[in-house]
This record gives structure tokens, C-alpha cells and sequence, in this order.
């Protein structure tokens, strides 16, 4: 797992790419704020799958596999595990790197139990 912290106005989407450059994943999977076209053929030049719903409002249909989809309720309910920790829903860290070690820090507790 990797972690990048990012100002609250940026989309996570500007960090997609620097996320995908050291692995190489069979599948990569989103939710419909990933869905460009500009990401999917980054993916796809990457040699692995996008598993992306399509927007409602996109021009060309685009096809993705719902049964790996499904999977991604396993990172949205770590997300929300971390959440439980009131130092990281709250943010009570000004500097990002204290920010970022107790993010870390959570996601190691979630994992131990």
C-alpha cells in the first residue's frame, strides 16, 4: 500500500500517476471521478485493465468488468477504519509530515487487528 498526502483542493486523480509508476497491477480500479480518457489510456499503456465505471454523461460508451469492481469496497471500508481515529478525521495536525505518520500509524493499527 502507498500513501501520497495531497492539499485538500487537489483532485486525488493529479496523483493517480505517480501512484501506478513503481507497480504494475493486473487491475486497476476507481470510482467514476477517475474516469478520463487521458487516465485509461495511461492504464491501459501500462499494460493492466481499467476497472472504471463510465460517467452518465460520456459520449462513447466505455465496457468494465463489475465483478472486479466489487472489490474496491475493500479500500473504501479501510478509508473509513482510518476515519474512526479523531486525530485523522480531524486533522489536528498542521504540517503534513506529522499528518502523514499518524495516517500511517492508523492504517497500522487497522491492520494488526
Amino acid at each position: 500500500m502507498e500513501v501520497i498526502l495531497t492539499p485538500g483542493q487537489e483532485h486525488d486523480v493529479c496523483q493517480a500517476s505517480t501512484l501506478l509508476a513503481d507497480h504494475e497491477p493486473r487491475y486497476v480500479i476507481a470510482d467514476k471521478g477517475y474516469d478520463s480518457d487521458e487516465f485509461v489510456d495511461l492504464i491501459g499503456q501500462r499494460g493492466s485493465q481499467a476497472v472504471i465505471p463510465p460517467r452518465s454523461n460520456r459520449t462513447t460508451e466505455r465496457r468494465y468488468s463489475r465483478k472486479q469492481y466489487r472489490r474496491r469496497n475493500v479500500v473504501e471500508r479501510f478509508v473509513n477504519r482510518i476515519k474512526h481515529y479523531r486525530r485523522i478525521a480531524t486533522r489536528y495536525e498542521k504540517t503534513a509530515v506529522n499528518f502523514l505518520g499518524f495516517i500511517q500509524f492508523a492504517a497500522l493499527l487497522v491492520w494488526l487487528n
